[in-house]
């Protein structure tokens, strides 16, 4: 599926922690940058404790716009940083973006002149 801009979005999901690994992989592979939302997990691992206390399952959501002919070698690196390769690490998937709203740098240069 193409889109008007050539960009894709890489959602990961990773435990509370390894966004700066995930961040650093990215950009090294030619992303420009991200966002970090912080959330809490539901799965198996909800109801478990430690001495009586829940343990929360603290998450790091990282979304990553990148041109599309870069997905490939940023998702790559993510999954290397994150260890995504091994249960229980967390996830990444792409999603095409089809239409944008607002002012963002990177979808700015693929404007055409008026």
């Amino acid at each position: 599926m193409s889109n008007d801009y050539g960009n894709e979005l890489i959602v990961t999901v990773v435990k509370r922690g390894w966004s700066e690994p995930v961040l650093e992989a990215a950009r090294g592979a030619g992303a420009e940058g991200a966002t970090i939302i912080f959330g809490r997990g539901t799965g198996i691992h909800e109801g478990k404790t430690l001495l009586g206390i829940a343990i929360e399952p603290e998450k790091e959501v990282i979304l990553t716009v990148v041109a599309a002919e870069r997905t490939d070698a940023v998702l790559d690196a993510i999954i290397a940083a994150a260890e995504l390769d091994q249960p229980g690490m967390g996830l990444a998937f792409v999603l095409p973006i089809r239409r944008v709203a607002g002012r963002v740098h990177m979808f700015r240069k693929n404007e055409v002149a008026e």
